[in-house]
């Protein structure tokens, strides 16, 4: 028999989303997709997405979980606008994710889960397989369940066990399709189930299987390869925003010769920092999994107190909790950092789905005059430089600061180049020499900083706490005018640190029309928006904001040299707001709460929109 001809074609960028129920493995294969195309040296973003609700009824949509990356042979800043190709394991996989799959695009099937009721959780009337709905695509339909198993016979394992590697099946059929080698993954399974070698052997043998498959199927014609991207020189890994937060964290205590603490309740999505945390003990790192979120800042306040460098993490509603003790923390002066992963809605809301729900509250959100520094991390990868970023002005100013991620970030991924350890930043710590005279709001000229007066000091013994203290001595204090000194100089502090952070930088002209002005995890869209936009000949330039309170010195100046403003924003216009009401300039909001991140399209939309107007 005469060999099928395949044709291979180099394309720029591909985008892939894995869809199934939340325990298909949707989340494991794309980040096994992910991990391949980092060793190939492609680009990549990704977007996982996970069920708001803990455990929803299997087949239905609220319980489709997904897991998307875009990888590419240049830069790229989002994990893509549309599908090139959707694995949509069962019917609810593909009704939820269809709208975004681009026309033309690939859907692969497992047929297996197609049937009468799930096309009755999920809403279908008739098989959307069969019933030419699926037309303007290119249907791919794999009963993934039968090769499957048929491929497993001769291992010793339930029939439902067995059916859990699917998603193995799915990933080495995407492996065919894009020419990928699957010696990584096996790699990947061999360590993870080591102790169970038939998990071990049943799953290889899937992703064999569905890797083998792809020189079958009559329906593809094509695969595709998308060529390694130019990246600075260095050594690379991939890396989430959890993690990379962590090792800025470590980073930061190893260079400030500081042990690291961190103080923390679960909560979704900031637990993974405890449990990343907890693997580096060798580095000196000290975790305490707390019982509620007031116990895990308020050990964090005494361990800044006893000389560490001291960590906090949360979301939205846990911050909430820990309010009274920043005020505390912010009372004393001590070393803390806060990070709020942030998440959708009020209260309990949407645990799993992102959005840039808590910047007013990072900045007004305590009883009394209560100013924190505010900083926010832009991408996974630049977590790292923001951790220790957060670290550096909490130590050398004696301040807390509240460093802001979201889920997006937190749980996305990208290559993040090592960084050369000898290159990082010093600190300069303000304890307390030998021999000084020493009170403890005694302050330092330029960054009006208090000493660090570690316990255990012979003559340095001093009395911080929540009550309010006199200037220089510390001694509790009841005087109104002291009162009004000494929160001018807590505003005064925080204030000050703007000259001790670099200016914002702009990206395109210095000035012109528009100006799109953007905070957090939004970078991405943004920024690939402009970018699309300067192909259209646009007047438009970008600010992203990674330091909010204070705010940049030039950042005034530059606001000025534009006819408009536009701030996109995954809230109501929290960063609209700080903006307008500082600088007094008619800067206009483009919002989005839905639990979701913008694409580019959508933001270059708006762009042409307010240039027009």
């Amino acid at each position: 028999m005469e060999k099928r001809k395949i044709s291979s074609k180099e394309v720029d960028l591909i985008t892939i989303r894995f869809a199934g129920d939340s325990g298909d493995g949707m989340q494991l294969t794309g980040n096994q997709f992910t991990t391949n195309s980092a060793l190939f040296g492609n680009d990549i973003a990704t977007l996982p997405d996970f069920p708001a609700e803990i455990r929803a009824p299997q087949g239905t949509l609220a319980g489709v979980s997904s897991f998307q990356l875009q990888f590419s042979n240049h830069d790229i800043h989002t994990p893509g606008d549309k599908l090139d190709v959707l694995v949509a394991m069962n019917p609810a996989a593909l009704k939820v994710n269809l709208a975004d799959l681009k026309e033309n695009g690939m859907i692969i099937a497992n047929t297996a889960n197609y049937n009468k009721k799930n096309f009755t959780l999920s809403g279908y009337e008739t098989d959307p397989l069969d019933d030419g709905s699926l037309d303007d695509y290119k249907l791919i339909k794999v009963d993934m369940n039968d090769l499957v198993n048929k491929a497993l016979e001769d291992i010793d394992l339930p029939s439902k066990m067995k059916s859990r590697s699917t998603n193995m099946f799915a990933l080495g059929l995407l492996y065919w399709l894009y020419e990928r080698n699957i010696d990584s993954t096996i790699k990947f399974l061999e360590s993870k189930f080591k102790s169970k070698p038939e998990i071990v052997k049943a799953n290889i043998k899937s992703l064999k299987t569905g890797f083998n498959y792809g020189e079958t199927v009559e329906a593809i014609r094509t695969t595709f390869k998308v060529s390694k991207a130019s990246l600075e020189k260095g050594t690379y890994r991939n890396i989430m925003g959890n993690e990379c937060l962590t090792l800025g964290l470590i980073a930061a205590s190893e260079k400030a010769n500081l042990d690291l603490f961190f103080g923390g309740y679960p909560i979704t999505p900031a637990s993974e920092l405890l449990h990343y945390l907890a693997n580096y003990k060798s580095f000196g790192v000290k975790t305490f999994q707390a019982e509620d979120e007031i116990a895990g800042i308020t050990s964090a306040i005494g361990a800044a107190f006893a000389g560490n460098l001291a960590v906090t993490a949360s979301s939205g509603p846990g911050i909430a909790l820990k309010g009274e003790a920043i005020g505390l923390a912010m009372i004393t002066e001590l070393p803390i950092i806060i990070i709020n992963i942030q998440r959708g809605g009020p209260s309990t809301g949407l645990p799993t789905k992102t959005e840039q729900s808590d910047l007013l509250q990072a900045m007004y959100g305590r009883n009394g005059e209560c100013p924190c520094v505010i900083l926010a991390a832009s991408r996974p990868s630049d977590c790292f430089d923001m951790a220790y970023e957060a670290s550096r002005i909490a130590l050398e100013h004696m301040i807390p600061v509240i460093l802001l991620s979201d889920g997006y970030i937190a749980n996305g991924s990208e290559p993040w180049r090592f960084p050369d350890v000898k290159n990082l930043p010093k600190f300069d710590l303000n304890y307390v020499n030998d021999g000084d005279e020493f009170y403890p709001y005694d302050r330092d000229d330029k960054t009006l900083a208090r000493k660090w007066a570690i316990p255990g000091n012979k003559n340095y013994e001093h009395r911080i706490g929540g009550l309010e203290k006199a200037d220089v001595t510390g001694n509790v204090s009841y005087d109104p005018d002291n009162h009004h000194k000494m929160t001018l100089k807590r505003q005064e502090k925080v204030d000050i640190i703007s000259n001790f952070i670099p200016d914002v930088e702009i990206h395109g002209p210095s000035s012109g029309k528009l100006l799109v002005i953007g905070w957090g995890g939004t970078y991405g869209s943004i920024r690939s928006a402009i970018t699309k936009a300067h192909q259209e000949d646009l007047s438009v330039s970008q600010i992203h904001l990674n330091y909010i309170n204070p705010f940049p010195n030039n950042l005034g100046e530059l606001l000025l040299k534009f006819d408009k403003i536009l701030i996109p924003e995954l809230n109501m216009g929290q960063l609209l707001s700080v903006i307008r009401s500082k600088y007094l300039v008619d800067a206009k909001g483009y919002n989005s709460i839905k639990g979701k991140p913008f694409s580019s399209n959508e933001i270059l939309e708006a762009i042409r929109t307010h240039l027009k107007d």
